[in-house]
């Protein structure tokens, strides 16, 4: 028989608090437009994006996660010294090790949190939202802090007309505490490595550091076959999400899908017949394709401004590059 104690965490989880920051840099189409032969009309139709928001030099991904970090603890009503764990989701941090969920950890004046950084692209919010509920149930953290970010301009090539339009910098931040009811349902969650090769780094570091490529690395993609997967693939995880958790389509106040295309997002919302009371996130008009920040930033901007409100229902899908996916039905904070 096993002599080790049971854990002694909360009966539930859920989301506490959320907060985000948007660099103070707005670009529109048309500053995209100067490096590939497209238009503002063809931007828009492919994928509803009218602005992105850069980031400068002083807004790196660690001073953008402190800031909409700060504004989540503060919605939760918790100080940092009560966060047990930070996670942070990005693919834009450019430094091997340390994670730079650690600098983030100290810099909020967390108590010495446990803290590290996860890889897992545009599905990478949900991925955290998982850990966090798993360390929030098991009684190793009180409170977890989950942070998508991204400075993807870093790796846009603005010479491809596939992908220069899409992507944004940006950062948003979620508190998970203890809870007496379940907040977070079940997460469908899990990887399709055998289209790996449909979103990707253009070439490995190491090509780049040895010198058998000229032009750093960025972000590529196959557009077709990532539609196709992400409006037939992901809606089936998205029903599965909802079937786990015990919600009907019709339950639903708010839809928040990874904000990847506007596109996706409406042939999403066809399949899954969302009713048209469903609040739906579109975000991307004005954010673009942030990665992982974009559902915690769509959660953020959708609560601030009314659309949606604390207390409801709302399902959360984020996919990527991996493949992975993960989905689950979240009371809002």
């Amino acid at each position: 028989m096993s002599k080790i104690k049971p854990a002694k965490g909360a009966p539930y989880a859920r989301i506490l608090g959320v907060g985000g920051y948007r660099p103070t840099r707005v670009v529109p189409n048309e500053v995209i437009l100067e490096t590939i032969d497209s238009s503002d009309e063809w931007i828009r139709s492919r994928s509803g994006i009218q602005t992105r928001h850069w980031a400068n030099d002083e807004e790196t991904v660690a001073a953008m996660s402190i800031e909409a970090s700060g504004k989540a603890i503060a919605d939760a009503g918790i100080t940092a010294e009560q966060v047990g764990a930070v996670i942070v989701s990005t693919v834009t941090h450019f430094k091997q090790t340390p994670a730079v969920a650690t600098e983030i950890a100290d810099k909020l004046g967390t108590n010495r949190a446990a803290a590290f950084d996860i890889s897992a692209g545009c599905a990478g919010f949900g991925y955290g939202l998982t850990l966090a509920k798993g360390m929030i149930v098991e009684g190793s953290a009180e409170y977890v802090l989950v942070i998508g970010v991204e400075r993807l301009s870093d790796l846009t090539d603005l010479e491809d007309r596939a992908t220069a339009f899409l992507f944004g910098d940006g950062a948003g931040a979620v508190v998970v505490g203890p809870s007496n009811e379940p907040a977070i349902g079940p997460t469908i969650w899990g990887s399709e490595g055998d289209k790996s090769e449909t979103i990707k780094q253009t070439v490995p570091w190491t090509d780049y550091r040895e010198g058998e490529v000229e032009r750093f690395p960025a972000i590529t993609q196959e557009g077709q076959a990532v539609f196709r997967w992400a409006v037939f693939e992901m809606a089936k995880v998205a029903q599965q999400a909802l079937d786990a958790a015990g919600i009907a389509a019709s339950d639903l106040d708010v839809f928040i899908p990874h904000q990847a295309n506007e596109r996706i997002i409406d042939s999403m919302v066809k399949t899954l017949k969302l009713p048209e009371s469903v609040t739906v996130a579109r975000d991307v008009r004005t954010t673009g394709n942030t990665s992982a920040a974009s559902i915690p930033l769509a959660m953020e901007r959708l609560l601030a401004t009314g659309e949606a409100k604390s207390g409801d229902t709302a399902l959360v899908i984020g996919f990527g590059a991996g493949l992975v996916y993960a989905a689950s039905v979240v009371t809002l904070p």
